[in-house]
């Protein structure tokens, strides 16, 4: 005995202090690891604060879809600060914020019944637009609520929202404990009779379901901490049974290094739920956003099942490339909670019947263009935020969430319709499409849409596209014209001019040019207002010839918003090339008086508290005058009230605008650029291989812009332009550019900068 216990002496201290050995490794590793996740930071990125205003273009859905973006829990009664609830054709709110003190706002989408009667449902014609806004039965005109989270900014193609464990759903936990560790609060770590239960289980049971055996201490240890040696097994393609003892080990020494409750709420924030476009989604809150459009407060029982059954196979139980699958799972997890008493089998039944109830376009929801443009930014200009700070950093932004989405449904809506044109010509490519809405007075970026899908596709058409804008360059050159008028003292240059709109030939750089007019109109003598309003391309480019090519170029370069295009004649008709995001740009001027904004994405950054901002570079710079820009801006307007953008007025537009189509040579692509003093929209169509579109601006890009920016503006006040000192109105015969006469059929009050008005009476008009 005594020599049996001296052999079995020697493995038996080995064996400790293997395991004395392993536990401390463990244990270290573990505790930085932990010590990390609980000191590590995402970056936050918000949006501007969420505005409603009465008369908005909201309907009561897309309320709804913006409080899940503030992260309001919806409940039947609204008790507490950030619940909503709905009842009545109207969304009642308790606003977060200290200045409403807990007082219940009313956002209502259809008039009130008269007293004494039932309350009637929602009018059609009104469910879409927000009728009242009322605090404590008083109304209001406005209501700004919280900021809301964009995203957490990661340096991988990952997305994640950590949330902590008590904000979670009772139900939304219970349906991951039921599928993948019932018995979670009962082993150390491993479950000999869970995995037991999933040897029988898989043995003897239905072969489509096979049960795992892993805890989720065992998930979090194989995922969190075994990445390296996981990824290892994959490229063998085979199992290690060394790792696998490993896992069992560390989840054995994680369960004494953290509660349970940490570790699942670690799991429930990291476990992997498969892609959506180049993303990776991490975290049952990510899943809720990017599967339902919801905060995770706000996820059903149903819901809850669906995300908890994705768990396991997140690819082959994808709800959108499988949803059979991903429905059978769904209710393997409801049947699952009512074994383990949870939920009644009652209840288990009735939610196995609801649709899935998936997002398609969820992830567009999140503006990703943008987000990957303040990412890239962040990057290049604060890599230290987000590489080694373990302080809170808060990226706030210029983005409008609500203009975002509308942004989005316009170009969706847009495409839909290209397409159906294309269809009709037996053109099989699919169209691309970027819209940049900004804030003219400031640059603020309101909205960016990159193309038509991001899922499809990152690269982001609206910053870095360079296409040739074609008639959208030709208000810079009738600038440029006012501005030679003004440098030289001549009278003879104005909006009222008359110019020549016949065919003509240019010789230059042993070349000859014959340009045309769009479907070969001509109109012969035409004031320079008719000249841009209709989009001559004759006649603008006399008029360029008459100021000098050299004068064009060099005003586009003081706007220094990309290379300056060569002075050749072909520069009055946009022949170079720039990208929305430039175009948008240059066009601040015009709302400015004749000073650029550059665009900018990033209102402040914070670091643990601390505004740490950098300096912008670039201030606004004054390119031409405020009376020579006015000039422009007055002859754009009749562009949409007469010329090529008719078509936004009898799409219901309505607003004072500024705007001009374009189309380049060949109808490769097309544009459309309209603004108001607020908000400034560039919008373009085209194909991604730079072979024609076959579409003018006002065909497939004008649509887009129109549905956009009637929604953004309702409930808006129309805005006129600031008229600079300097400026006066005469009226005019609309034919002959001279003063009007008793007998003039068609008058015009033009715009002139003083001493430039006509002198001479109309002598065309007679009797």
């Amino acid at each position: 005995m005594r020599a049996l216990a001296a052999v079995l002496a020697v493995p038996t201290l080995i064996a400790c202090f293997a395991a004395g050995y392993s536990y401390v490794t463990f244990a270290r590793l573990i505790d930085a690891r932990l010590d990390g996740e609980r000191e590590r930071v995402l970056p936050r990125i918000f949006a501007r604060p969420l505005e409603l205003r009465r008369g908005q273009a909201l309907t009561e859905r897309q309320l709804v879809d913006r409080l899940n973006d503030l992260g309001y829990a919806e409940r039947p009664q609204v008790e507490r600060p950030g619940e909503f609830a709905l009842a009545n054709g109207a969304v009642f709110i308790v606003p977060r914020s200290q200045a409403f003190e807990g007082k219940v706002v009313r956002v209502g989408f259809d008039m009130p019944a008269p007293a004494g009667r039932r309350t009637r449902p929602a009018s059609p014609q009104r469910s879409d637009r927000i009728e009242q806004i009322e605090l404590d039965s008083q109304p209001a005109d406005t209501l700004t609520l919280d900021t809301p989270l964009v995203a957490s900014f990661v340096a991988e193609r990952e997305k994640r929202r950590p949330v902590a464990l008590a904000t979670l759903p009772q139900h939304v936990v219970q349906a991951v404990l039921a599928i993948e560790d019932r018995r979670f609060y009962d082993h150390p770590g491993v479950d000999p009779i869970r995995m037991a239960g999933a040897l029988v289980a898989n043995v003897f049971g239905d072969k489509r379901y096979l049960e795992g055996g892993s805890t989720i201490t065992q998930q979090l240890a194989r995922n969190f901490f075994l990445t390296d040696e996981l990824a290892e097994e994959h490229a063998a393609g085979r199992r290690s049974y060394r790792r696998k003892f490993r896992e069992q080990l560390m989840s054995i020494v994680l369960e004494t290094r953290a509660s349970k409750d940490e570790i699942l709420e670690l799991y429930l924030n990291d476990v992997y739920l498969g892609q959506r476009g180049s993303f990776a989604v991490h975290g049952v809150a990510q899943a809720a956003r990017l599967l339902f459009g919801k905060d995770v407060t706000n996820l059903g029982l149903s819901e809850a099942a669906l995300i908890a059954g994705t768990i396991q196979a997140p690819s082959t139980h994808s709800p959108f490339a499988h949803p059979e699958r991903a429905e059978a799972r769904r209710n393997v997890v409801l049947q699952a909670m009512a074994d383990a008493g949870f939920i009644t089998g009652e209840v288990a039944g009735a939610s196995a019947k609801e649709p899935l109830g998936v997002v398609q376009r969820a992830l567009e929801a999140e503006a990703p263009y943008f987000v990957d443009y303040v990412g890239q930014a962040l990057g290049t200009d604060y890599p230290g935020l987000t590489t080694t700070t373990t302080r809170a950093v808060e990226v706030y932004t210029t983005l409008d969430l609500h203009l975002q989405r509308l942004a989005q449904d316009a170009v969706r809506n847009g495409l839909r319709r290209v397409d159906e044109l294309l269809a009709r010509r037996r053109r099989k490519t699919l169209a691309e499409a970027a819209l940049l809405a900004v804030d003219p007075r400031t640059g603020d970026i309101l909205a960016m849409v990159g193309g038509r899908s991001y899922n499809q596709s990152q690269y982001n058409r609206a910053v870095v596209a360079r296409r040739q804008p074609g008639s959208v360059f030709k208000p810079f050159v009738y600038l440029a014209a006012f501005e030679y008028a003004a440098d030289e003292a001549l009278t003879d240059i104005s909006p009222a001019t008359v110019i020549d709109d016949s065919p003509s030939t240019w010789e230059f750089d042993d070349q000859v040019w014959t340009p045309e007019n769009y479907e070969s109109k001509y109109d012969g003598p035409i004031t320079l207002r008719h000249a841009l309003a209709h989009s001559r391309n004759l006649a603008t480019i006399k008029l360029a010839e008459r100021t000098g090519y050299d004068r064009v170029a060099a005003l586009w370069k003081r706007l220094s918003v990309g290379a300056p295009p060569k002075p050749y004649p072909s520069i009055a008709l946009g022949v170079f090339e720039a990208t929305p995001f430039e175009i948008a740009s240059a066009y601040t001027i015009f709302a400015n008086a004749g000073m650029r904004r550059p665009l900018r994405h990033i209102l402040r950054i914070t670091s643990g508290g601390a505004d740490v901002t950098g300096r912008r570079s670039e201030n606004p710079r004054a390119v031409s005058r405020a009376e020579t820009t006015f000039l422009v801006t007055s002859m754009l307007r009749s562009v949409l009230n007469e010329g090529t953008g008719a078509g936004a007025r009898s799409g219901g537009f309505s607003v004072d605008a500024a705007a001009t189509t374009g189309t380049t040579n060949d109808l490769r692509d097309a544009w459309f650029v309209g603004f108001t003093p607020e908000l400034l929209t560039v919008v373009w169509v085209g194909l991604d291989d730079n072979q024609p579109l076959g579409l003018s601006g006002a065909r497939a890009a004008l649509p887009i812009w129109t549905e956009f920016m009637t929604r953004a503006l309702a409930g808006h006040d129309n805005v006129p332009f600031d008229v600079p000192p300097g400026i006066t109105f005469i009226e005019i015969d609309r034919d002959t550019g001279k003063l009007a006469g008793p007998f003039c059929p068609r008058v015009l009050s033009e715009a002139f900068i003083e001493g430039t008005e006509p002198t001479e009476i109309c002598d065309l008009h007679r009797f």
